[in-house]
Parts: structure tokens; sequence; C-alpha cells
């Protein structure tokens, strides 16, 4: 018979699996109170919520959530780092965590959707821009044709109007030096 609070737990990941764009599965043995606290602190920073959970329970959540590719993510101790924004995110905080605090944490994998990610993988994702950087450089690309475009329709009248000054100046030169001529005489 499931405890109140077991119930409890499996709703709060169940609530956490339906809302969030990514899981990502770690193995936090080794890593101490503070440690844990410190990387929990970082990731709130980002929106990101860091709960160790046990295996069986996160189990039921994901049914529940029909998000059964869990199932294939979380193996041994797990802590799910779950971000519900940019799924980039949430890769990228936790491998520079790793990589600049020398941290024995290690990923796991990633929940996606439905789609479970292996840990070269969440990787791989931590290596992408992050999609205001992919919005800002199509944006970019869609701007250039259109700023060439303006370009090449603007030097014709450029032109025709630095001639056509050119053209007045040298006229007005000639008028000069006619008057010129004409009251030397």
């Amino acid at each position: 018979m499931p405890t109140e609070r077991k119930i409890k737990q499996v709703e709060m990941l169940q609530d956490k699996l339906d809302r969030c764009s990514i899981a990502v599965a770690t193995n936090p043995t080794g890593v101490d109170v503070n440690g844990m606290n410190e990387i929990r602190s970082k990731l709130r920073e980002l929106n990101i919520e860091y709960k160790v959970v046990k295996n069986t329970l996160s189990y039921i959540a994901a049914e529940h959530a029909d998000r059964s590719g869990l199932r294939d993510v979380v193996k041994g101790p797990t802590a799910l780092a779950f971000g519900y924004g940019d799924p980039t995110e949430v890769a990228k905080a936790l491998e520079e965590y790793i990589r600049v605090n020398r941290s024995p944490l290690n990923i796991i994998g990633a929940l996606m959707d439905n789609r479970a990610l292996n840990k070269e993988q969440v990787y791989q994702l931590a290596t992408l821009p992050s999609k205001p950087e992919i919005i800002s450089k199509m944006l970019g690309s869609l701007q250039s044709p259109i700023s060439k475009l303006v370009g090449c329709l603007q030097n014709p009248m450029v032109g025709l109007v630095s001639t056509l000054d050119n053209t007045l100046r040298g006229l007005v030169t000639v008028i000069d030096q006619r008057a010129q001529q004409l009251q030397d005489k």
C-alpha cells in the first residue's frame, strides 16, 4: 500500500514531467551536500529545477505523464534537472557546472518530449546555439539580401545625383570663365 508521502512525490514528479521541455538525468554519486546545494542554486537562477528522485517513483510518474521514455534514462542513483524553456540551456548549464567545478556529477542522459537522449547527445545539445541565437542569425541572414538590394537600388540614384552635380558644377565653371573672358575684352 503506497504511503501518502510517496503519492505526493509521484504527483509532484508527474507535474514536473508534464510541464518540462527536457529532463536531464544525472548521477550525483560523489557530490557532497554543499555541492548539491550549489548546483541547485545555480540551476534555480536559470529557472531549472534539480531534484533527487527515487527510480520506482519516477517510473510511475513518467507512465502517468505519458513520458515512458524516462525509464531508458533513469538508472541507478539519479537526480533530474527539469528545464521549462530552451532545452539547450539545461544541457549547457549542467555541462558548464561539471567542467568549471570539476564536479563528480555525471550526466546519464535526458528525456526531451518522449525521446530518450544518451549522454553524448546531451553534450551535443550543450554545444548548440540557443533559440535566441539561432533566431538572430536567421534574421541577419534574411536582412542581408534586403540590405544589398536597397544598396543596389540606391547606387543608381546616388550616381545620377553625383553626375548631375558634377555636370552642373562644370557648367557653372564654364559660365564663370566665359563671363570673365567677356569682362576682360
